[in-house]
């Protein structure tokens, strides 16, 4: 059989009777609609939360200082936990056949940073020279803090991308001076700009890079006086506690955050269970620190992304559904309609296979010109949602192939019925039919 002739048929068929043609593959085209515009969603939000991860570093473990709970309660063993100090970094790097390195970090309570009238609303951050071997971001001109900077307690400092455009603009920055609290720090470096997207993973609040500045660790605990008590936020933001009797026990912590970075992703979720026993016991059981291993952020992210999707796709499928339905309806209606179409055709020859492939191939035809015009509105949709919602979006290979594929397969499922109920109407009843 010629299936380009029985193509052309079905077209003409379909044609013939446009206004129902087109209400029978409404429900293919917004179920497919849905089915693009969900998945593209789904992908996007997948894309951003790799690329937050990524930024935290996938083999990293973060701990943090907090302000520990008991301190609203009872003093009881306040007395007795340092906080969140250096040393607890050396007791981690013991476990050197795990852990490749440990980062300390620490905020100053600085607002602003100035370069003569141009000021910028950034964090200091005082750190090592192995912080860019712990995070995914690197020096885009110059170089970042060195061993002899932190030694010789040098002024110098590396200025996050944005940082950098709030100071100087459009201006080389390198060899300049900032002011940072009542001192001049020499700019050495510039980071490289870095995407942060919607700023929380899992409720998990990322610190923003590049508004950061960075000043060698020895430098700033010799030079800038530590605050009485400051509470860190897990996403690193901090702000000030007055000191009351209430916290007078409270240990001011030595350092902000400490970043270890194990060898092998496989071992990140045994290393953070070490590392909260050690946490436990060099702090007395006092819980003025907070453990945030990414990896898991991770695959807690996929598993709700993955029930987000199932979701979506029932009810996208159940447009779908209902799209088959009401092929099914209007095919077994067509086949009403020509049933005498059908008695002249095998009268002349035309097999009981030719017939059902006719009515087979107008309900796939139907179904795919349902999925063209699906498609379309399903990127629109996608593209309309990215740039008004600010959310974003990416349509895969796989979300077309995945409509193109469920669409033909509702055509051939709901157009079966009808297309074997034409081909065994008996030819003499066929014929007679008014």
């Amino acid at each position: 059989m010629d299936y380009r002739r029985v193509i052309q048929v079905s077209l003409d068929s379909l044609s013939s009777h446009k206004l129902r043609t087109f209400l029978t593959m409404l429900g293919v085209i917004i179920g497919v609609a849905a089915v693009v515009a969900m998945l593209s969603i789904g992908e996007g939000a997948k894309e951003e939360v790799l690329k937050q991860i990524s930024i935290l570093g996938i083999n990293n473990i973060i701990i943090n200082a907090v302000v520990p709970e008991q301190i609203r309660t009872s003093d009881l063993g306040l007395h007795r936990s340092p906080g969140l100090s250096l040393a607890d970094g050396e007791n981690i790097k013991k476990f050197e056949n795990l852990v490749a390195g440990v980062v300390p970090q620490r905020y100053e309570p600085i607002p602003s940073v100035f370069n003569g009238s141009q000021e910028a609303s950034v964090r200091v951050v005082a750190t090592t020279p192995d912080f860019v071997y712990s995070s995914s971001i690197g020096v885009e001109q110059g170089r970042f803090i060195t061993d002899s900077d932190n030694q010789e307690f040098r002024q110098v400092c590396v200025l996050g991308a944005k940082a950098k455009r709030q100071l100087f603009t459009f201006e080389d920055a390198l060899g300049k001076s900032v002011r940072i609290g009542d001192m001049d720090f020499t700019v050495v470096g510039v980071m490289q700009d870095k995407y942060i997207g919607r700023g929380k993973v899992e409720g998990f609040e990322l610190k923003n890079f590049n508004e950061d500045i960075y000043i060698p660790l020895n430098t700033a605990v010799k030079k800038f006086d530590r605050v009485e008590a400051k509470r860190q936020t897990s996403g690193g933001h901090f702000f000030m506690i007055t000191k009351t009797v209430a916290t007078q026990n409270y240990n001011t912590p030595e350092i902000d955050q400490l970043t270890v970075t194990v060898k092998d992703l496989a071992y990140v979720t045994a290393v953070s269970k070490l590392i909260e026993k050690v946490m436990q016991r060099r702090h007395a059981g006092v819980a003025d620190y907070e453990i945030v291993v990414p990896e898991s952020l991770l695959r807690q992210s996929q598993k709700t992304q993955q029930i987000f999707n199932i979701v979506m796709g029932a009810i996208a499928g159940l447009s779908l559904l209902v799209g088959g339905i009401g092929i099914m309806n209007i095919m077994l209606a067509t086949v009403l309609e020509r049933t005498r179409e059908i008695g002249v055709r095998r009268a002349v020859g035309a097999k009981r296979d030719d017939i059902m492939r006719q009515f087979l191939m107008e309900a796939v035809t139907i179904c795919l010109i349902g999925c063209i015009v699906g498609l379309a509105i399903g990127l629109i949709i996608s593209r309309g949602i990215s740039f008004y919602a600010g959310w974003p979006t990416v349509v895969s290979y796989f979300s077309i192939f995945l409509a193109v594929s469920v669409s033909t397969a509702v055509g051939v499922s709901f157009g079966l019925y009808p297309a074997y109920k034409a081909a065994n109407l008996d030819v003499i009843d066929a014929l007679r039919y008014e």
